[in-house]
């Protein structure tokens, strides 16, 4: 797999209507931004040394990025707990700046090495958030080509924001969404029920996100039962205790039936790769959906392997560029 922080990013701080911030992680194939690693300019910035970025985007960086001429742009968001550091995002950054495209990453509230100001925090559904992450990056580049890729939990919000908001995302080129849980009530019963993944679950997410939650707890008193809290162990003990009431949902059934992008998948205007391996441990085959589920803007491809978001090839332990050349395949061709 691709190494973490080999891609170098430069990040922006943006702050969101409701007073909270957005960490953007940018790439761009000529100057600055690409962050070339020569020069004192370069050094890491003490304050992101445990994130993926090098240093905070400046006024010279934001002068280059819009003087760039780039023709195409991806915006990436993240899966559950992910970020730029994540092996897949360091795989598809490295691939399209190799092939002169400009690519950010935007960060969920809190998952970019910095608590979020407030209570909330970031969900599946989470479409406001998601336009105007989109709206934020195309401010740099409003001329290039833009693409969107979203992974896992940022492939369901991504595919909900476009099935929420057809007009103002109609500007956006294509998109792909990979290992995306398009059917949350069938994912979330699979990820609290099944002992096997349950264990996945709890090393991979549930650990990182009690951590944050204990935290806002003691940040925020009077939120969150910090005693339930503690003794979380499911998906669903989560998200009834704290992604459902924060997020405006009733209970963590409420919102993986509201928040599911599945039904929206017949309404989709823009070119769409939806990517699932049939043998995703998190992702049932049997929720996945069929061409009849779907506009004819979207290209359904259920490969028998490839785990989740693993799809690596070669000799073990493998490498990662079948992921984002099947992306770039998609975006050129549409096939």
């Amino acid at each position: 797999m691709a190494h973490h922080h080999q891609a170098v990013f430069v990040r922006e701080r943006v702050d969101t209507p409701d007073g909270d911030f957005i960490d953007f992680d940018w790439l761009a194939p000529r100057g600055p931004v690409a962050g070339s690693g020569t020069g004192r300019a370069d050094r890491i910035d003490a304050q992101l040394a445990h994130t993926a970025a090098r240093r905070w985007m400046r006024d010279a960086d934001r002068r280059a990025l819009a003087a760039s001429g780039t023709t195409n742009a991806l915006i990436l968001f993240h899966g559950l707990e992910g970020g730029s550091g994540s092996p897949y995002a360091q795989a598809i950054a490295h691939h399209f700046l190799a092939r002169n495209w400009a690519v950010v990453v935007a960060h969920f509230r809190g998952c970019s090495g910095f608590p979020n100001r407030m209570a909330r925090a970031y969900h599946s559904g989470d479409s406001a958030d998601l336009a105007f992450m989109l709206m934020t990056a195309r401010k740099h580049l409003p001329r290039a080509r833009w693409h969107g890729v979203g992974i896992s939990l940022g492939g369901n919000a991504l595919l909900k924001c476009l099935g929420d908001h057809p007009q103002t995302t109609a500007w956006l080129t294509a998109v792909a969404g990979i290992c995306v849980p398009l059917d949350l009530v069938a994912c979330g019963n699979r990820l609290s029920t099944s002992p096997i993944v349950r264990r996945l679950c709890a090393v991979y997410f549930l650990r990182p996100m009690k951590r944050k939650l204990i935290e806002k707890a003691q940040r925020f008193p009077g939120t969150v039962d910090v005693l339930r809290a503690s003794r979380i162990k499911t998906l669903r003990d989560f998200d009834d205790l704290y992604t459902a009431p924060l997020h405006g949902y009733e209970n963590a059934l409420d919102y993986w039936t509201r928040a599911s992008s599945k039904s929206i998948l017949k309404s989709l205007h823009v070119p769409a790769l939806v990517l699932n391996a049939r043998n995703d441990p998190f992702v049932p085959a049997p929720s996945l959906p069929a061409t009849r589920d779907c506009s004819d803007e979207v290209l359904l491809h259920q490969p028998a392997r490839g785990g989740h978001v693993g799809f690596t090839s070669g000799p073990f332990p493998g490498h990662s560029d079948w992921l984002p050349a099947r992306i770039e395949r998609f975006f050129r061709t549409g096939s």
